[in-house]
Formats: C-alpha cells, structure tokens, sequence
C-alpha cells in the first residue's frame, strides 16, 4: 500500500480499513493515466481497470519501483473479476454483510462498487467462482459488459479507456466528487497539477451524462452540443432508443473550450485525430443530446 499510495489520487491506507477506493493513476502534468477500482485481497491489493489498459499501466508503474519492496503483476490468469447486480446471490452464497466495505471468504472477495449501493465486484480464482455460482456464466460475456458498463453511466462513474489516456485531470471525471482524490495525503505523481486545479478554482470541464441519438459513437470521439458546450465521450453504450453516455464538456457554453492548463494537451490530441482541441468537431456539426441527471450535485 505504501508504493500506491506515491502513485494514485487516494488514500491508500483507507484500505486497511476493509473498504475497497476508486483512485486515478496520473502523469507527472496531472493527467489521468488510468482510473482504478483497488480492492484489498489477501493475495495484495488489487486493481481493477480495463484489459486494454493494464499493460502500459504495468509499465507505468514499474518505472516508480526502483527499491521498494513491491510485485507488480497481471494477475488475470490467477484472478478473476465477476460484477454482480443482485445481492441476493451473494448473500446465498454466505456474503451477508456486503452492505458496504469490502469482505472475503475463502479467496473470493466482495466488494459493494463505490457510489451505486446494490452493485458489487466478485473477485477470485475462477474455479472457486463458479463452485459458488458468482462466475456470471448465466448470461452472455457482451451482455454482462453491457449491462456492467450502462450502470457506471447512469451511476456517474466515469473510466479510463487508450483512446481517452491522458486526456483529463481528475477533477474532469468528477474524482473529487467520487471520493477518488485525497486532499490531505502527501506527494503522490500528478499531484501538484491535481492540487492547483482544485484550490485555485481552475475546474472548466465537468463529466456529464446525456442521451445521444442513433448515429456512429465512440469513445475518445469529439462532439459540439446544440448549446455550445464542446468535449470528448468518455463512455458511451446502445440503450433504449438511443445511446447513453458520458462526456466531459465545458461547464459553460460561453468558455472557449479550453483553458491555460490544457491547451498543450489538447493541441497534442488534435493532431492525433484531426480535430480542434476544444471538443469542436471537423464539420462543427451540433448534436441534439439531451442531458440525463447525474445521482450526486456537480
């Protein structure tokens, strides 16, 4: 925990408290690298975040360890990870108080996912999973990831994806308002930028939920907002009618989209993916998206 907690937004001794954190893993100029879901199992803590991103967050990491006494490892051949919506089948299987916190039986752990009371994260070796019918092999692995992924949009939780990496500041993903940055913990990397865009008030960009038509959408994609506002999907998935989705737009329409602490950033991205770097995009084209509630206050 101790090598974590000079790396990632949280706290990481708030583990010891049999809790699992969310925590943002950043770049030295503050921006998010990877968004983590740390559990503390018996085999070491645990971060859980997206396949495609877990190799450049190993070596990531690995570039921080120098003498400290810590493995870094992929533990998805010894390990795995199961969502469960229903507490019901946790609590037949001998999981009676996942109310909050983290707890473990046996190998497998549970932990209730921050922020959305009735969801929960199920990790273990696979073989001990299924012997406890938590493996989730009752439905399609597509439908599982749908159904997981639409419940963090209307649940407000934003993710980290290669095409979004290193694109934000915390706070953009509504971190601080997620319990996944402690203002009172020491030097960890990123933090000095973290630290100044809260205290010096600099927060332009705000994660939004919205409702987008029928069309072709992507993460990491640019969009214009019929009210001016601009930004970037970070998560966007097919529902009734439509898509839901997560994107991090201007606070005010009125701004001009960026501010001093990113321009350098966004100038980068534009030249990756041939769009301006205040979210506008090519054609300027304005999207009818209408705004969804968010479950906490921005």
């Amino acid at each position: 925990m101790s090598f974590l907690q000079g790396q990632v937004s949280n706290d990481t001794r708030r583990l010891a408290e049999n809790r699992s954190l969310s925590a943002a893993f950043s770049s030295p100029q503050g921006r998010v690298l990877a968004l983590m879901h740390l559990l503390p199992h018996s085999s070491g803590v645990i971060a859980i975040l997206p396949r495609e991103l877990v190799l450049p967050t190993l070596e990531g990491l690995r570039k921080f360890v120098l003498r400290a006494k810590v493995k870094i490892e992929d533990a998805g051949e010894l390990l795995s990870v199961a969502g469960q919506h229903d507490a019901r089948r946790l609590q037949s299987a001998g999981y009676t108080d996942i109310s909050a916190g983290y707890t473990e039986r046996e190998g497998i752990g549970v932990a209730a996912v921050n922020r959305d009371p009735g969801r929960y994260w199920v990790i273990g070796a696979a073989e001990r999973l299924a012997e406890h019918g938590l493996d989730g092999d009752e439905f399609p692995v597509e439908r599982i990831e749908h159904d997981w992924r639409l419940a963090d949009i209307r649940a407000g939780l934003p993710q980290i994806y290669l095409a979004t990496r290193e694109a934000f500041v915390a706070q953009m993903l509504n971190l601080d308002l997620l319990d996944g940055i402690s203002f009172s913990k020491g030097c960890y990397t990123g933090q000095e930028i973290i630290a100044r865009t809260q205290h010096l008030g600099r927060i332009k960009r705000r994660l939004y939920r919205l409702q987008l038509p029928l069309g072709e959408w992507r993460i990491g994609q640019t969009l214009r907002l019929k009210d001016g506002r601009a930004g970037r999907l970070t998560e966007v998935i097919r529902s009734d009618g439509g898509y839901e989705a997560l994107a991090v737009l201007n606070m005010d329409a009125s701004t001009a989209g960026v501010d001093a602490s990113t321009t350098a950033m966004d100038a980068s991205m534009t030249a990756a993916d041939g769009n301006s770097g205040d979210g506008e995009s090519a054609d300027d084209t304005r999207i009818a998206a209408a705004g969804l509630p968010l479950p906490y206050e921005l």
